[in-house]
């Protein structure tokens, strides 16, 4: 297929475009200057100059090509509805992605016990209920003649494939053990997310392209961790010192979305219908890959 990835520069749509290259397919994307569009091209994808406010470009993108991955914006609902508009009546693919931050419960670090499924009603924190609400758009635009699906990945980890290498969760938090000489948990650090590995969460992408049935949302996670001992990895691989931060200084530190939202807050999910469809995440561990971290 010749398939459009929206967020071909970003660390998840371009790994998920080396991965459906490898595959076979085609990969077309966006870059926002010529230099990146260059970056892309030279990695084998048919590059375009421009930005998420060209709408006559995305949706002659999108109307050009089999299928469309939106790996950008979990919560930008002005460019989805303007694919959907593009796709509509096509019966073409079209891949959203979304975030777990969706089942996060706001705790200042401490411990939540319950675990979601894709079958699980959510009660999110109020930040969140406008990404349910797009996610629900998504999957709804099925009756108007677009097969679509939702992936919700969890805290993503391993070096991207593509333009970007990092992630979003773990690399601030080794840049302020590097710069400060302490490594650093939020409250008791008790907070566990659900985490996955960039290159087993491309396989995910490839799969729902290829055979997910319309209409299916889907988590992807390969086990967890909670953030005290992620960060106690941290110290270790670098020989620091560990201890906590209160939830205030980390929302000065790295805002509210990820200071607390993220990093302080629990987020436990089960990937059952990934699972059942076949997905097999085998990838090295969160751990695995923190102690051979450079």
């Amino acid at each position: 297929m010749k398939v459009f990835v929206l967020g071909a520069t970003g660390y998840i749509g371009g790994s998920v475009a080396v991965r459906l290259m490898a595959a076979g397919h085609t990969v077309v994307g966006t870059a926002r200057t010529q230099d990146k569009a260059r970056e892309l091209e030279a990695r084998g994808i048919q590059a375009t100059v421009a930005s998420f406010d060209d709408v006559d470009v995305l949706t002659r993108l999108a109307k050009d090509a089999d299928a469309v991955i939106n790996a950008a914006s979990a919560d930008d609902r002005k460019t989805v509805e303007v694919l959907l508009a593009a796709l509509k009546g096509s019966h073409k693919r079209f891949i959203h992605t979304s975030g777990s931050s969706i089942v996060a419960t706001d705790t200042g670090g401490t411990l939540t016990t319950q675990v979601h499924d894709e079958d699980m009603p959510i009660d999110p924190v109020p930040e969140k209920v406008a990404r349910i609400a797009l996610d629900r758009l998504v999957l709804d635009a099925t009756k108007d003649g677009i097969h679509t699906n939702v992936i919700c990945p969890c805290l993503i980890y391993g070096k991207g494939l593509g333009l970007n290498p990092d992630s979003v969760q773990l690399p601030p938090l080794i840049k302020y053990a590097r710069e400060t000489g302490t490594a650093r948990y939020i409250g008791k650090g008790e907070n566990v997310w659900s985490n996955v590995h960039i290159e087993d969460l491309a396989d995910l992408y490839l799969m729902v392209l290829e055979r997910a049935p319309a209409g299916t949302f889907y988590f992807a996670e390969n086990g967890e961790a909670n953030f005290r001992d992620v960060v106690t990895a941290i110290g270790k691989r670098y020989g620091l010192p560990v201890g906590s931060m209160p939830v205030s200084e980390a929302e000065k530190l790295w805002g509210v979305e990820l200071g607390r939202l993220a990093l302080a807050s629990n987020s436990r999910i089960h990937a059952k219908r990934a699972r059942a469809l076949g997905w097999k995440p085998h990838r090295p561990s969160v751990f695995d890959v923190i102690a051979e971290a450079t």
